[in-house]
């Protein structure tokens, strides 16, 4: 199932609490009424199993964290500018049915009194123990901040609070940083930061790190957590670029120890 049918249907009413359930409980006057998993003619939706329950409230809270962060983001710089918006929904591919709900939970968050300090923290606390998943988050939200070929200072120490929040140090951070496009994109950017390492750590340092950096965000990992293709997808770019630094570093170093 897409996450928008998730964000509709009986599962948003698992993220309680805190401002994401409050971004929820605005949209569900909205949508939740026009909309059955079951379809109209079966009546109520089939209740989810623990498994089914946990998984559809990580999905939704994902999805509604990046929709809430990215309208905190756009304060920072001070417009919301089209091509983010497309962006998003390239991303997330946003059914045109849908869009209007997306909206709407963008604007309850632009508009209401929490910091995006509260937002960050409730998300940190769902995927405490999935650094990876909040790592797809700070990469969508890269994105949507590059989408119109700049990356403002504002924006930056925005994303760089919201990944300490995340628990991420300064050093993942410029990792995380150095694969985008404003900061050389996968083919001009820095190989060793992509990985998280530096040019005089020996060949098997390099390895380590790109073994656990594969290992972390393996794609396989998020579709055994029920997570949606969307979130899928931007785990394979993200091995993608890690895999490609790795052989950009391979090569490299031909001729001395080898990395293979």
């Amino acid at each position: 199932m897409s996450i928008w049918g998730k964000i509709l249907g009986s599962a948003a009413g698992l993220v309680t609490g805190g401002p994401l359930g409050a971004l929820l409980g605005g949209l569900a006057g909205h949508a939740v009424d026009r909309w059955s998993p079951c379809g109209p003619a079966e009546g109520a939706s089939k209740p989810m199993s623990d498994a089914e329950a946990e998984a559809a409230k990580q999905s939704v809270a994902f999805t509604i964290g990046v929709i809430a962060l990215a309208a905190k983001m756009a304060r920072a710089d001070g417009v919301v500018k089209r091509v983010e918006v497309d962006t998003f929904k390239r991303l997330f591919r946003v059914p045109p049915e849908e869009l209007a709900n997306v909206g709407r939970v963008f604007d309850l968050a632009r508009r209401d009194t929490h910091g995006f300090e509260e937002y960050a923290r409730q998300i940190a606390n769902l995927f405490e123990d999935r650094h990876a998943v909040l790592e797809e988050l700070l990469d969508s939200l890269l994105m949507i901040a590059e989408a119109d070929d700049e990356l403002h200072e504002t924006e930056v120490a925005y994303l760089h609070a919201v990944a300490g929040i995340f628990g991420f140090d300064e050093t993942a951070f410029r990792r995380i940083l150095a694969g985008h496009h404003l900061a050389g994109g996968p083919d001009g950017a820095d190989p060793y930061q992509v990985l998280g390492v530096s040019p005089t750590d020996d060949d098997a340092a390099i390895k380590a790190a790109h073994r656990a950096l594969v290992r972390e965000h393996h794609p396989d990992r998020l579709v055994a957590q029920g997570m949606p293709q969307e979130f899928v997808d931007l785990a394979t770019q993200k091995l993608a670029l890690i895999n490609a630094a790795y052989d950009r570093i391979r090569k490299q170093r031909e001729g001395t120890a080898a990395l293979s």
